[in-house]
């Protein structure tokens, strides 16, 4: 009996593991697509007038080094943060009618692009002006206002301001003026506040204007 099925069992074993390896291949995943840095860089430059897009690098500055003080300096950001807030400025979390436009004619893959781009890039040094609240701003910077629990930025931003990926941004350098419209956005309860961090609403929250100034131009410093 075991003889005489033997090669019909062989023959059904095999066409099941052909079956099998083809369904397997069939429903593997597809490789995340890499990064384009390259792309990235033209888009920037460039914009895709095909689209209607307009170049970046009109509002933000040649490599991401704007010299517009309310928009900020991208060159060297995180890539996954970068990446992060384009996506944001699709949804209701960070409405903002200039860039929430552009980013919804950009594709996925160009939103990774050009924050593969601008990830590789030398930001240029800021400077902090106002030496009536630089010992202000470094005190709130590095160790918070305990009266307020308003914890300190470096505890997430960095002593030097560079960041943590994903999670905290590159401040370092930053516009005194973008900072400041950043964290009245983050405190506002207001149809355009900014929504899409709840550490930071919490924080600029507790914060007065003057303590926001005083913070944001001893960020402009930072290096």
């Amino acid at each position: 009996m075991n003889r005489a099925f033997s090669p019909l069992f062989k023959s059904m074993l095999l066409a099941l593991l052909a079956v099998s390896a083809t369904a397997s291949a069939v429903e593997a995943p597809k490789p995340a697509v890499k990064a384009d840095a390259a792309k990235g860089a033209a888009l920037y430059a460039d914009g895709d007038a095909a689209r209607g897009l307009p170049a970046c690098v009109s509002c933000h500055g040649a490599a991401g080094n704007s010299t517009i003080t309310v928009n900020p300096k991208l060159a060297g950001q995180h890539e996954s943060y970068i990446y992060k807030q384009l996506v944001d400025f699709t949804t209701p979390q960070r409405n903002q009618p200039v860039m929430t436009t552009y980013a919804k004619m950009l594709s996925d893959a160009d939103k990774k692009n050009i924050a593969a781009y601008l990830g590789t890039q030398l930001s240029k040094p800021g400077a902090a002006k106002n030496k009536d609240t630089i010992d202000l701003g470094k005190k709130i910077y590095r160790g918070g206002i305990a009266s307020k629990q308003v914890a300190a930025c470096a505890s997430c931003h960095g002593a030097t301001g560079n960041g943590i990926p994903v999670q905290y941004p590159r401040i370092a350098g930053q516009h005194q003026d973008y900072t400041v419209a950043q964290l009245t956005m983050f405190r506002s309860t207001k149809a355009d506040a900014r929504k899409n961090s709840a550490e930071m609403h919490t924080i600029a929250a507790r914060m007065s204007d003057d303590e926001i100034a005083a913070v944001a131009d001893y960020i402009a410093g930072l290096k």
